[in-house]
């Protein structure tokens, strides 16, 4: 089987019902892949349920998964499941993350465990997980921020506990590599999606939309396919973070 070709292969999505992740997985169905979905919680149920009803229209194989994935029980679950099922798989891809906006001294002790259990402790967990059983030549993909590139307050805790999925991603390409697994992570700017507004002032957006060099927030219709190079015919990136941003922000 050809690298680009996804027919048959079995692609895991954690966030994958709705937004960014929902998108991916309904691009990913559509060339024949077999998907299996993770969402968080009951508020994201009738929309992941509404993405696989999509999915399985276009005759591809999928299910729902719903788990807190800072219970690395959940995590070692859903990998369980998707293996149980299709015997294996051979790309991950986490879309999972949640942003806090608040100045530096106002944020709690709570908050900032929240913050870095969700963005942080899992996405290592969950390359943890599909480093030891993903399939020879697969490919892991992590959703992280352009605010990495920012000097900027106020999101202390999005940006601090994204930074180490940056070095997550390193280091599990380098040890992942001699079975021919690549490792990648993608940083979009300010994605136009209920993910972004919920945090920021009208104020805020128009500032955002401006900052591009491009114009406007990032849609997620530029990052999927990015994603889905990464995934396949750019397998031979590994290791590395890609801003995608429209000239957001640069290093």
């Amino acid at each position: 089987m050809e690298r680009n070709d996804l027919n048959g292969k079995v692609v895991l999505i954690a966030g994958g019902g709705k937004n960014l992740g929902g998108l991916l997985s309904k691009n990913f169905a559509a060339k024949g892949a077999k998907l299996a979905i993770h969402y968080n919680s009951g508020g994201s149920k009738i929309e992941s349920e509404r993405t696989l009803t999509e999915i399985t229209a276009l005759g591809a194989e999928a299910f729902l998964f719903q788990g807190d994935l800072t219970k690395v029980a959940n995590i070692t679950r859903f990998f369980d499941e998707a293996v149980a099922r299709y015997g294996g798989f051979d790309i991950a891809v986490n879309t999972v993350g949640m942003v806090l906006k608040k100045p530096f001294t106002e944020t709690t002790e709570e908050e900032y465990d929240a913050m870095f259990g969700i963005n942080s402790k899992s996405a290592y967990f969950f390359l943890q997980e599909a480093g030891k059983r993903i399939n020879d030549n697969g490919k892991i993909c992590t959703i992280v921020t352009s605010l990495l590139a920012a000097y900027t307050g106020l999101y202390s805790t999005y940006a601090g506990a994204k930074a180490p999925v940056e070095h997550f991603t390193r280091a599990a390409s380098k040890e992942f590599g001699e079975r021919g697994v690549s490792v990648t992570a993608v940083a979009p700017g300010p994605m136009d999606t209920p993910f972004f507004y919920g945090q920021e002032t009208p104020d805020a957006v128009a500032y955002h939309k401006s900052a591009s060099a491009l114009g406007g927030l990032t849609d997620i219709k530029d990052i999927a396919p990015l994603v889905e190079f990464l995934v396949t015919d750019g397998w031979w990136i590994t290791g590395q973070t890609i801003f995608a941003n429209g000239g957001y922000t640069t290093r």
